[in-house]
């Protein structure tokens, strides 16, 4: 498929797994809008483009603000008249904890933007994939290992991210009218600031320590570039990428 005149939007672009898929989507000759709560951090990650940053837009952005997000999308609309594809990527997390010492701030914050956040940023591009003409576009979600099995203490995240499964599964079918298709990546220990503590040692789900390998990150953003590069009849439903040999297959 032909990426000229591509419009894709990411979130959490300043870093991680966001600016992993931004810079993949840019050398594949996507126009690029990078989203994310730090300005200095989008514009880091247009500098690493080099003369493919030219097509990059930042527009700072808090996912779980919906003023913001309508903000965000209405510029996508604004700048290029359509929105191809959108990569419903930021998130957040709180340290691991007991169950029982979780507070309500803490699960919150982390609904706020890893679900609520997704679901805005998704409602805001369908609609405009929706009204375009040609219609349609591509939705794709990060849902992570933890849509799956969850670590411990971990609650918040491994709730958010099984949701977004739910999520992805009603996206794809109310878009099928549209045009509009939905995929989910599942990313497991991608090398990012998020994962540098699994060089350290993270907690098991026996209660006992081990370091994990990671891998990558640059694997991830291919992928991502890879499942926004299919023509509309065809769909990557649900995509999962991880270190060969971390502990998932056999986790707990």
């Amino acid at each position: 498929m032909s990426t000229e005149g591509k419009i894709a939007v990411v979130t959490g672009a300043g870093s991680g797994v966001g600016r992993a898929a931004a810079l993949a989507l840019l050398g594949g000759g996507w126009q690029v809008v990078l989203a994310g709560r730090r300005a200095d951090a989008l514009q880091e990650t247009v500098t690493l483009a080099g003369a493919a940053g030219s097509r990059a837009l930042c527009v700072p952005s808090d996912v779980s603000d919906p003023a913001a997000v309508d903000a965000l999308f209405a510029t996508v609309k604004q700048r290029y008249g359509r929105l191809d594809m959108l990569f419903n990527n930021a998130g957040t997390n709180v340290p691991g904890m007991p169950f029982e010492d979780l507070t309500y701030a803490d699960w919150t914050r982390v609904v706020g933007v890893n679900l609520t956040g997704c679901f805005l940023c998704a409602q805001a591009a369908f609609r405009i994939m929706k009204d375009q003409k040609p219609q349609g576009g591509r939705i794709i979600n990060n849902g992570s290992i933890s849509a799956h099995t969850p670590r411990p203490d971990s609650a918040p995240y491994t709730a958010t991210k099984h949701s977004i499964t739910g999520l992805t599964k009603s996206l794809m079918l109310d878009g099928r009218k549209y045009d509009i298709c939905a995929g989910q990546i599942d990313i497991g220990n991608a090398a990012t600031p998020m994962t540098q503590r699994m060089t350290r040692g993270v907690k098991q789900a026996d209660g006992s320590t081990a370091v994990e390998p990671t891998m990558d990150v640059t694997h991830v953003g291919n992928a991502i570039l890879h499942m926004a590069n299919l023509p509309l009849e065809a769909n990557i439903f649900t995509l999962t990428i991880k270190a060969t040999k971390m502990p998932f297959e056999g986790r707990g």
